[in-house]
């Protein structure tokens, strides 16, 4: 169960850095047009942004105990045309938060918990449970912290250094074996362990493998996404180490500062989001008095 403190902080933290990565630029300003076509695809809206069109934001309980967000008198809706409903209260909270922190102009590509909503409220993909754990456990085989190089030697020392407490730490937490490889085939890994992962992803709620999912796709990395789920990387550290890589290159080789920051602060409102939205369907309405005191 997250702490009432640490999820207040998360979404304090998350509205800043959505805020933030809007700030910087704007995506006609600085990305190619193959980028701005991904946003404009994005799920939670046909356009990257659009005209704030209400004042107030509210939430509301309807039938079966779901909770509704209200922009004025309106209810929200999906892009399918469903009710905007969620589970619990605490969500609701943070999601209107996340509507109201929207200025003038509205960057849906920034609203990540309300584009998880609508994935999960409209499931455009129609896939169940266990095709989403299927889809999740496929990144094991793929995941970032198990592929290593095998030169330079700084770089060899540096991802031992980094990744393998991280990898450690998975592997005696689920009594499971991962390894790393520097082959191009990757690590193989054994059947027990991805039986061991399913059985346990399938504890969570179709709502929550939404948020797991999501996380995943952005870290590349299941061990690094419930390393961060489970606590033991803060989300920070956790986009670090799926960065390690370019982080070190651009050390060596420098960057260009603005489109590094803004990968950066993207990522992390990104993962932040995902983790919130996890966490959040699965914790009961009482984080409500935690986030409405802060």
């Amino acid at each position: 169960m997250l702490h009432l403190h640490k999820t207040a902080a998360m979404l304090r933290s998350l509205v800043r850095l959505q805020s933030h990565v809007g700030s910087i630029l704007s995506p006609g300003q600085m990305c190619p047009r193959s980028q701005q076509f991904r946003f404009a695809l994005n799920y939670s809206s046909a356009t990257a942004e659009r005209r704030r069109f209400y004042q107030d934001v509210s939430i509301s309980q309807g039938e079966g105990g779901l909770y509704e967000i209200n922009l004025d008198r309106r209810k929200l809706k999906t892009p399918g045309g469903k009710l905007f409903t969620v589970p619990n209260e605490a969500l609701a909270i943070a999601i209107a938060t996340e509507w109201d922190a929207q200025r003038d102009t509205l960057k849906f590509y920034t609203m990540h918990l309300s584009t998880l909503c609508n994935t999960a409220l409209d499931n455009p993909t129609q896939r169940n449970k266990d095709q989403m754990i299927s889809a999740a456990l496929k990144f094991l085989d793929t995941d970032t912290v198990c592929y290593r190089v095998d030169e330079p030697h700084s770089l060899v020392e540096l991802q031992k250094n980094e990744w393998d407490p991280v990898l450690h730490w998975m592997e005696n937490r689920y009594n499971v074996t991962i390894g790393s490889s520097s082959s191009i085939l990757g690590p193989e890994i054994p059947k027990a362990t991805k039986d061991t992962f399913r059985q346990h992803l399938n504890s969570y709620t179709f709502w929550s493998l939404t948020g797991l999912e999501y996380v995943i796709t952005q870290l590349k990395s299941v061990v690094l996404s419930m390393g961060m789920i489970d606590r033991h990387l803060t989300v920070e550290q956790a986009v670090l180490l799926s960065r390690l890589e370019e982080e070190y290159q651009i050390q060596h080789w420098g960057s260009v500062e603005w489109a590094h920051d803004y990968d950066m602060f993207e990522l992390r409102a990104r993962t932040a989001a995902g983790a919130l939205f996890v966490h959040l369907t699965s914790e009961s309405s009482t984080v409500k008095r935690k986030l409405m005191q802060d």
